[in-house]
């Protein structure tokens, strides 16, 4: 084998350099296909076992019929994969790179250990911002911070997860643009796709208007929403009332609160307002104009007079 080797590189003679070079290409090419698709089958594998567990034959059903718990397991599957995909690509391309260099000119590669030192506090000076955004999405993927199909808030950007790579995490927000953020710049991070989610509705009500006659009416609207066979799968408990958040000459504000299923918060908010006006409209009940009450505050729940009023 040895001598079979030997003819080959006498008769390649000066372009044996070279072919090493396309050799080394290839070879990366096959580890780098190979690996990835051992990712794929690991990450396939799993998913297909929690489906098979819960008897649902795609991920859409996974989310409606399983515990929160199923679905964060393939959720976070697909998130580490992704994850050591990115890893798998670069660590490939860099050993290829080097390993292509010293074939094309070892005394490079000799020259470079002898600026190791210079070269490496440089790189570390410069490379630090990078070194710290690999390690922060290693560390929120571990600790599953964030997940793709997350709805998160990252105070640079608020929207739903794309990709979680390994210096930056994709979110596209309710208006289709895509954020790029830094996982380094990332300091905090609101998920509305673990556990449960509260949706809060801040009812303003006349102060001439019967109160005990509105929560009747609101509980009514709470109780048949929870009953619709279309929205019990999204409401965990039945629509409550907290009690009265601020009083003012316009009008009493009424907290109406309900737990709802993880990411389903806006959806349920915006059809228990629609049933509420249907209702109130078919009891005579009137709400104040928005020219006179506007929420101010931390929660947005105290209500003031807008200049126009004050004058």
């Amino acid at each position: 084998m040895q001598q079979f080797f030997d003819s080959v590189i006498e008769f390649l003679g000066p372009f044996w350099p070279l072919a090493q070079v396309l050799l080394i290409i290839l070879g990366a090419f096959v580890v780098h296909w190979a690996l990835q698709q051992i990712i794929k089958r690991f990450v396939g594998q799993i998913v297909a076992g929690v489906k098979r567990k819960r008897g649902v034959d795609d991920t859409q059903m996974l989310a409606i019929r399983s515990p929160l718990e199923s679905v964060r397991t393939v959720q976070r599957t697909r998130t580490i994969g992704q994850v050591l995909g990115n890893i798998v690509t670069v660590v490939v391309v860099v050993v290829a790179v080097l390993w292509c260099i010293g074939v094309i000119s070892p005394s490079f590669l000799q020259s470079l250990t002898v600026l190791s030192a210079a070269i490496g506090a440089g790189l570390g000076f410069g490379a630090q911002k990078i070194v710290g955004d690999v390690l922060n999405g290693i560390f929120m993927v571990i600790e599953d911070q964030i997940g793709v199909g997350d709805e998160v808030d990252m105070e640079y950007a608020s929207g739903t997860v794309e990709a979680v790579g390994v210096r930056v995490t994709q979110v596209r927000d309710v208006y289709g643009q895509l954020w790029y953020v830094r996982n380094g710049e990332i300091q905090r991070v609101g998920n509305n796709s673990q556990g449960w989610n509260r949706a809060i509705i801040d009812l303003p009500v006349p102060y001439s208007e019967d109160r005990a006659k509105v929560q009747r009416i609101v509980e009514g609207v709470g109780k048949g929403m929870y009953e619709d066979v279309d929205w019990m799968m999204k409401l965990l408990e039945e629509p409550t009332i907290w009690g009265l958040q601020s009083l003012s000459a316009e009008a009493v504000i009424m907290r109406i609160t309900v737990k709802t299923s993880p990411g389903e918060r806006w959806g349920v908010e915006r059809e228990l307002r629609a049933r509420l006006q249907d209702a109130l409209k078919a009891e005579d009940v009137s709400l104040p104009p928005l020219n006179l009450i506007a929420f101010d505050g931390p929660n947005g729940i105290e209500p003031r007079k807008n200049s126009a009023t004050d004058e």
